[in-house]
C-alpha cells in the first residue's frame, strides 16, 4: 500500500511537473494532480489495452509511432475526467504525454524500478 502511495504521490509531481512546462496543460494544484494521477493509472489500466488492441494495424503500420497518439488520448481522457486538470489541443497532449513517458522512465530507471 505504501509503494502505490509512493507511485501515486510521484505520478501526481511529475504531471505537475509537465504542466509547468507545456503550454496548453494546467494543474490547479496537488489535489487536483493526485486526482488526475490516479484517474491516468486507471485509465492507463482499463481503457488503454482495449485501445491499443483495437489500434494494432495502425500501430504495427507506424512501427509503434501511434502508441504516443494513444498516450494523448488517454490523457485528454483524463483531463475530460477530472476538474482541476486541463489539457487544451491534441499538441499539447502529444507533447505532454511524450514528456510524462520521458520522465517515468527515468524515474523508474533511476530508482531500479522494472
Amino acid at each position: 500500500m505504501i509503494e502505490f502511495a509512493i507511485h501515486l504521490g510521484v505520478s501526481a509531481l511529475l504531471l505537475m511537473l509537465v504542466a509547468s512546462v507545456v503550454d496548453g496543460i494546467k494543474v490547479s494544484g496537488g489535489l487536483s494532480a493526485l486526482l488526475a494521477a490516479l484517474v491516468l493509472g486507471l485509465v492507463n489500466a482499463l481503457v488503454k489495452p482495449l485501445v491499443v488492441l483495437l489500434t494494432l494495424p495502425v500501430t504495427i503500420l507506424t512501427l509503434g509511432l501511434f502508441l504516443f497518439v494513444i498516450n494523448a488520448l488517454m490523457l485528454m481522457l483524463t483531463s475530460a475526467l477530472v476538474p482541476g486538470f486541463k489539457v487544451r489541443g491534441f499538441t499539447a497532449a502529444l507533447i505532454g504525454g511524450l514528456l510524462l513517458s520521458i520522465l517515468n522512465l527515468l524515474v523508474a530507471w533511476a530508482f531500479g524500478i522494472g
